[in-house]
């Protein structure tokens, strides 16, 4: 039909040129419509409807062609990404009359489906050129079936658990209506007050580049197609270096910082093919990371090669002015859009200024066209042109897809770390037939699946039917078993969240102290009537996340008193934690004989924390992040330099006076049913020259009677050079499942990847002559130790 609706205007005179623009439109018009309401186009007629992947070259040639026949107003509507929804302290834009006329390219916040295809049809039918909108949503960890928190994901040191998760929230957002999401966040977070910690993968570069590419893959596959979704890299970059833990607060983050810590998992990212990035709220080194021309053309585009597109954060770009970097809305879209960002989220102040500073030629009409390709070919290669619509009638079959509830559980239960098993406390036994339960988060489905879930986040009705920890233990034990329950009083927090902003939610007042001395003592009856006592405690879901830092890391509310309380009826107790962040469990880790970090596990959480909890699953999760002992040491972090120390370093333990400065648990850490025993720690090459590669091996044996995983870490450390070099670095890591008594041989290469660091000197990357320590072990306090001589 598409050959035969060009045929039918270039058959006429070409001096008709009016006639033809007119009929050119109108077939477009026709031929379009003809496309998505009957399907009419040549690869139907072979019996598919399924829109086909295009190349690169091929995305990019239509959208050249394209781009010609726009005017500046539609082109600036291109870089324009509006709001879906009416915010109570925003309001909403209203989109429809600006879609109408083409001047939207991208509207979030939206997850109604129905909305979201009657925005797409004005779009297509209205529109002058009839160009597809771009729908995104943070699908952070899950659509319906939500999966882990991210930094839950990353304890699995299993990179297929993020590209598995992500792969079927792709899949699920995708059948509803959404083809962009702002996932992943790779930024590196060295502070546990940062309350966005709980959506990284942690503290290490290499750790986190290994997600960040999984990620990608997961949601984009192999390449971006119609059967894929849009990955947003953020927040380019150093966001999670703000000052104090604060989020939106100000980075000041040295060149040789940026390139060797916190640029890795976005270069990552970006070499896994990620189509869009994001750029960031705060100033980074005075310079607003939304106007920064050196992070967004110099490092990202002209020494990455990056070909996608930048979106800013939210209203990012009219907030340049609040930086005291723009004078105005003007100048704010002058800097941005000069500085490499190619759409404005939500702010309006490209659609208020840009077409006019591009008719005053104060940005080239070059520029703007530069800004507007690399969307178009993403919409070209998402396959929006042929089939634009999400199909409602197969969308809920979709999302309750039940192999995707078995997909979850079996994640969640890969990415929780046993902190703490004294005299083999865990496994529970199925046989116990009286078992407290205390706590708000126990029952509680809003926290077991965490922050930034889509369903009932934005208004509407929550379908995921999260299984809490209470009802996992009560499925685990059968009706035989006598579970009671104390909740305790629900967690208050002085501000709100973010996220409680956009949901209108209120924050809960603390507990009275007649109420919390009610709730202790009904948790102390409780207790001294059970078998064992599992307490499951943390955070609730809104203390972590986007503008949720604390001051503190202490379990809110009355939690630690109700644990002290249950832990003197001299019963067996295990501590299970919620949480999107490390916590202050110095008390627990002295007096608790089992704690289980849980994070926040998703909508089978509270079943899989069962299968857990009663050794159907052993656990073998490690720590993405050094475990403080209290906020005061933060930040934190494990692969930091050497520097000074006094030479009586056998009275010099500690670089604080009132409390040991090493982590409570180490990075890397992470115990399991069994034990595991490693050996043999060799180097292919001792010796070898820069740029040469050697391998490295180490045994690794499941020294116990049960089946388990271990997680082999690799660290190396360069002893001198041009620059101090951190006292560890992770360069290597492999899960793997052994049988009681098996033995595994691992290897890793240790080569030029490895090996190189910027150098602040030479301002380039380097393989220094030196000599390297390597570590291979369970944790980043590995002893098995070899040498490597680089000349």
């Amino acid at each position: 039909m598409g050959r035969l609706c060009w045929c039918a205007v270039f058959d006429k005179p070409k001096s008709s040129r009016v006639w033809k623009r007119e009929a050119l439109e109108s077939m477009r018009t026709f031929c379009l419509k003809a496309i998505v309401l009957s399907g009419c186009v040549a690869a139907s007629l072979a019996g598919g409807l399924q829109a086909q992947t295009i190349s690169s070259e091929e995305a990019h040639r239509k959208a050249e062609a394209l781009l010609k026949q726009m005017t500046v107003e539609e082109k600036v509507g291109q870089l324009n990404q509006s709001s879906g929804i009416v915010m109570p302290f925003l309001g909403s834009d209203k989109p429809d009359e600006l879609v109408a006329q083409g001047r939207v390219g991208s509207i979030l916040w939206l997850h109604d489906t129905k909305e979201i295809n009657r925005l797409q049809h004005i779009a297509v039918d209205t529109s002058r050129l009839h160009i597809p909108i771009l729908f995104a949503l943070d699908v952070i960890h899950g659509y319906r079936t939500v999966f882990p928190v991210p930094l839950a994901m990353a304890s699995s040191w299993d990179p297929s658990v993020e590209e598995q998760a992500q792969r079927l929230a792709g899949q699920d957002a995708r059948a509803a209506g959404i083809d962009w999401t702002f996932t992943p966040m790779v930024d590196i977070a060295r502070d546990a007050r940062w309350g966005r910690i709980v959506e990284s993968a942690g503290e290490d570069p290499y750790l986190g580049a290994a997600m960040a590419r999984a990620q990608v893959k997961g949601f984009q596959g192999d390449g971006l197609g119609p059967d894929s979704i849009l990955a947003c890299v953020k927040h380019f970059a150093g966001y999670g270096a703000a000052d104090g833990g604060r989020d939106y607060d100000s980075s000041y983050v040295p060149e040789e910082l940026m390139e060797n810590v916190y640029l890795v998992p976005f270069h990552a990212a970006e070499q896994a093919g990620a189509g869009s990035f994001m750029s960031a709220y705060m100033d980074l080194n005075d310079v607003p990371a939304t106007g920064n021309k050196w992070l967004l053309t110099d490092v990202l585009r002209k020494d990455w090669g990056f070909k996608g597109f930048v979106v800013s954060d939210a209203f990012a770009v009219g907030n340049l002015v609040t930086h005291g970097f723009a004078r105005d809305g003007a100048d704010a879209a002058l800097k941005a859009s000069t500085a490499g960002v190619n759409m404005d989220m939500a702010s309006q102040t490209y659609t208020n200024n840009l077409a006019k500073l591009v008719n005053d030629g104060k940005v080239p009409q070059s520029t703007l066209d530069q800004l507007v390709l690399p969307i178009l070919e993403a919409k070209y290669k998402l396959g929006l042109f042929d089939h634009p619509y999400a199909d409602e009638s197969k969308m809920d079959a979709v999302l309750s897809r039940p192999e995707g509830l078995a997909l979850e559980r079996k994640l969640a239960g890969r990415s929780m770390v046993l902190l703490r098993n004294e005299d083999h406390a865990l496994p529970l036994q199925k046989s116990l037939k009286k078992v407290a339960v205390i706590g708000a988060l126990a029952d509680s489905m809003e926290d077991i699946e965490g922050g930034w879930t889509v369903e009932g986040m934005f208004g509407g009705e929550r379908k995921s039917h999260p299984v809490t920890v209470l009802a996992g233990i009560k499925n685990k034990l059968g009706p035989d078993a006598q579970v009671t329950y104390v909740a305790g009083p629900q967690m208050g927090r002085l501000y709100p969240s973010m996220l409680d902003l956009i949901t209108g939610k209120k924050p809960v007042p603390p507990a009275t102290a007649e109420e919390a001395a009610d709730w202790i003592a009904k948790a102390k009856a409780a207790a001294a009537d059970a078998d064992v006592v599992v307490a499951v405690l943390g955070e609730a879901s809104n203390m972590s996340s986007e503008a949720a830092s604390r001051a503190t890391l202490d379990l809110p509310g009355i939690q630690q008193q109700m644990l002290e309380t249950v832990a003197g009826a001299g019963k067996p107790i295990v501590l299970v934690l919620e949480n999107g962040r490390p916590l202050d469990i110095r008390w627990a880790s002295e007096h608790v004989p089992a704690i289980l970090e849980a994070w926040y596990p998703g909508t089978e959480g509270g079943n899989a924390v069962a299968d857990v909890l009663f050794g159907d699953v052993n656990p073998g999760g490690k720590l993405p992040v050094s475990w403080p002992r209290v906020a005061g040491a933060e930040p934190l972090y494990y692969n930091h330099n050497l520097t000074h120390e006094p030479e009586d370093r056998i009275t010099f333990t500690s670089r604080y006076w009132d409390i040991n400065s090493k982590p409570l648990y180490p990075f890397g850490y992470g115990l399991s049913y069994t034990t595991f025993k490693f050996d043999h720690l060799q180097l292919s090459k001792k010796s070898m020259k820069a740029g040469e590669a050697t391998e490295v091996s180490v045994d690794v044996t499941n020294a116990g009677a049960t089946a388990g995983d271990a997680v082999a870490q690799i660290y190396i450390h360069q002893r001198y050079g041009s620059a101090s070099r951190p006292v560890r670095q992770l360069k290597g890591f492999k899960r793997v499942t052994l049988r009681p008594g098996e033995t595994q041989t691992l290897t890793f290469p240790l080569g030029k990847d490895e090996l190189q660091f910027f150098d602040p000197q030479a301002k380039a990357w380097v393989v220094e002559p030196s000599t390297f320590d390597v570590w291979a072990g369970e944790d980043s306090t590995a002893y098995l130790h070899a040498e490597l001589a680089v000349e």
